[in-house]
């Protein structure tokens, strides 16, 4: 019985001893090779003194040894973080404070990258993955992997100890860390591996990085039924035409990724001239999938069943909902219905259930649900919904602060963030909606639409949008469109044509970041 996420690949060890577990570009590492550098490195960290549910640093590009670094970490009992190594150095130490960081795994290639990491952070006890000959407790990976394994002993792991850590941008702008368990993403594992069918002849396209929770679909749910999981460099994740074609040359079967990557393949990858005939499910999510884009890719790839899949990073995720042909109309596609061991409730702004089709927010009881925000008590609590089932017993629910209804279908239909949802003027007006509009006009790639404060201002409704190349419209006539389909007051008073959106580290629009630049006049 698999209870903890380091028995997926002891028993996939031995079930499928030769098989590619990972592949990167032209290296790859057997089920069998990596359950022996897991075991090396986790014999590493516990010589070095960690203790079970120590946080350990992962900072890596996508690359093959992230999974021994992922498998190596939670066989010693610990928790990893994976830490965007993009980050600016003052966010890097600060994740790396607030969870109490000692240990960081690591590659060569991020060497100029640790080294001020190295000057700033004292409290780091070793350094896995590279060597600085002013540093001791610096250890390469083949120091690591060289040494003898005698008589160890890993330590004994519950499905309720802490697995991962993962950190989020906050509201506030401190990061969130949220803390998941081995039960909750090995529930994860299990449901994703049912949703498609899973076996062990699938190729799986990992194109997210580690820090990024769509990555853990190829790290987890891939060595469970014994799959191999192709990570893709960031160098190729970057180019569309360079990732399609080694898409194509790794005949990938399962793909997961936001919308950006498919939409920026469906332009940029040459399609018509390639093979994707091995490509069976395609799944997408992080962000609203527009729909006339959805529906090219479909053309494109007409064999192939897509998948909306949903659900916040406390969480995972928690619904899904399957197109086997290209949508008719430029409807909203459906968020879906939950999978398996899950349950939902649709509530008011006082926690009461709204009747079939009125719309509330999404609150969320599933197994894949998260422990909680890492030293953050207060937020946690806001976060839950917790419902009285019976005498002594209580239901836990997650507030996804998602805007939602249900149709006729009993589907759910997201309409937006509550955080979303403003009051202007003494109107309540919907962000999304605005977007959702712009996007709708023929010459608009992307859009993004803020509140912005001005100094000495009132507050006003600004849109920045990305057209598609070779596109001809103004400011104005955009401003148009949108007074054709919303209300006088939701039209937005300026609208900013750029080049590009500043992005996250997992590629969605930075829409504080598009704030700030309004606000300071630099667009």
């Amino acid at each position: 019985m698999i209870y903890n996420l380091s028995q997926i690949l002891e028993r996939t060890a031995e079930l499928f001893p030769e098989k590619d577990a990972f592949k990167c570009l032209d290296d790859s590492i057997s089920y069998e090779a990596l359950d022996a550098k897991a075991n090396q490195l986790a014999s590493y960290l516990l010589e070095q003194g960690v203790r079970k549910e120590d946080r350990i640093g992962i900072c890596m590009n996508r690359c093959l040894d992230s999974s021994v670094a992922i498998y190596g970490i939670l066989r010693a009992g610990c928790v990893f973080v994976a830490i965007d190594p993009f980050l600016p150095l003052s966010r890097k130490l600060m994740i790396m404070r607030d969870c109490g960081i000692e240990h960081l795994v690591t590659t060569s290639t991020q060497s100029l990258k640790i080294k001020p990491i190295l000057e700033e952070a004292t409290f780091l006890k070793s350094i896995v993955g590279l060597t600085f000959p002013e540093k001791a407790n610096a250890v390469s990976w083949e120091s690591i992997f060289s040494r003898p394994l005698h008589n160890w002993s890993p330590p004994h792991i519950l499905e309720e100890d802490l697995a991962s850590i993962l950190y989020t941008s906050g509201s506030t702008g401190v990061p969130k860390g949220i803390m998941h368990s081995h039960h909750s993403l090995l529930s994860l594992a299990k449901l994703e591996a049912n949703l498609h069918s899973s076996t062990h002849e699938d190729r799986i396209g990992n194109f997210a990085p580690l820090h990024f929770d769509q990555s853990l679909f190829g790290y987890f749910s891939g060595p469970l039924v014994g799959a191999t999981t192709i990570i893709f460099p960031d160098s190729y994740v970057k180019l569309p035409a360079s990732l399609s074609t080694l898409a194509e040359k790794e005949k990938i079967t399962l793909w997961f990724s936001v919308p950006l990557i498919l939409m920026q393949v469906l332009q940029y990858g040459s399609l018509e001239n390639k093979d994707f005939s091995s490509l069976r499910w395609v799944r997408f999510g992080g962000e609203v999938f527009p729909v006339n884009h959805l529906r090219e890719l479909m053309l494109q790839w007409p064999h192939v069943k897509f998948i909306n899949s949903y659900g916040p990073s406390e969480i995972a995720r928690c619904t899904y909902y399957i197109l086997e042909k290209p949508p008719a109309t430029d409807d909203p596609i459906p968020l879906g219905t939950v999978w398996g061991n899950t349950e939902y409730k649709i509530v008011d702004d006082k926690d009461q259930e709204v009747t079939l089709g009125g719309q509330g927010e999404l609150l969320v009881r599933t197994a894949t649900r998260m422990v909680g925000y890492w030293n953050n008590e207060t937020l946690t609590e806001k976060a839950f919904f917790r419902f009285k089932a019976a005498p002594g017993h209580e239901h836990i629910y997650y507030r996804t602060g998602d805007l939602v209804k249900e149709n006729e279908r009993n589907e759910l239909m997201f309409l937006g963030r509550i955080d979303r949802q403003i009051k202007l003027r003494g109107y309540r007006i919907e962000l999304d909606e605005i977007e959702s509009v712009l996007v709708k006009h023929e010459q608009v790639n992307e859009a993004a639409v803020i509140v912005v404060n001005r100094t000495g201002k009132d507050r006003e409704i600004e849109a920045v949008v990305r057209l598609y190349d070779g596109a001809n419209v103004e400011a104005s006539g955009l401003i148009g469109h949108c007074s054709g389909s919303l209300p006088s007051y939701a039209v937005p008073q300026t609208v900013h044509i750029i080049n590009d959106f500043p992005r996250t580290g997992t590629g969605k629009i930075d829409r504080n970041e598009i704030t700030k630049w309004i606000e300071t006049s630099i667009l």
